[in-house]
């Protein structure tokens, strides 16, 4: 992983975040992963006071069906329940297996229960910011949307279950679908700057193309 590799990496992790400033909303909605410390992240803003309520979403998807049997949404719940915060302020979605239906079951779930949310805070992991406020804008372009996720920077955010080299492969793969799931009715445009798009063209050149989409 040489120093070329890490800069085209850090340059794409940079774009992927969109750096919302955060206000009061109705919810704060966490999309489950792996990634534990978005749950910790969604704790933090609830005691922040920024939202009265949240919800968990998302069942096992293409990652978390490999090393869980739980859902990713019950995981988190139990996370944000040991921090301090009320059950009660919890509503759970555990079917869901993407972002598109993250958002779907959501609604479809608010709607059902009457709950009406104009302001959501989005939680997700840092190199999912961008995709996550695309493909709600598309699907659920009522509220107001601001996108979060756990404040690390890219040299401290690989595990030893996600090293660095998956997280350049998602990324590279993320900002595929970026470019191309507009044309495809599932997200909206995204402008991408010219030294993002030559650090994607690099990292492909490069060998990091296991998450591009398969044709």
């Amino acid at each position: 992983m040489n120093d070329e590799i890490l800069h085209a990496g850090k340059t794409l992790w940079d774009y992927h975040q969109m750096h919302h400033p955060l206000r009061p909303a109705d919810c704060i909605l966490a999309l489950g992963s792996h990634d534990l410390r978005v749950a910790e992240r969604t704790a933090e803003l609830y005691f922040q006071n920024l939202a009265p309520l949240i919800i968990m979403s998302g069942g096992l998807g293409n990652f978390t069906k490999e090393i869980w049997s739980e859902p990713e949404a019950r995981k988190f719940a139990r996370i944000a329940v040991n921090k301090g915060i009320p059950a009660d302020s919890i509503l759970i979605e555990d079917k869901s297996s993407n972002t598109g239906e993250n958002i779907l079951y959501t609604r479809a779930m608010l709607k059902e229960r009457e709950i009406k949310v104009m302001k959501i805070i989005v939680v997700q992991k840092p190199y999912m910011e961008r995709r996550s406020f695309a493909t709600i804008r598309k699907v659920w372009p009522e509220p107001k949307i601001m996108v979060t996720s756990p404040q690390i920077s890219f040299e401290d955010y690989p595990t030893k279950e996600i090293p660095t080299e998956r997280v350049i492969n998602i990324m590279v793969g993320d900002l595929q679908r970026i470019i191309e799931y507009p044309s495809k009715g599932f997200q909206i445009p995204q402008d991408v700057p010219e030294n993002v798009m030559q650090a994607f063209q690099f990292l492909k050149k490069a060998g990091f193309t296991k998450h591009l989409i398969k044709n």
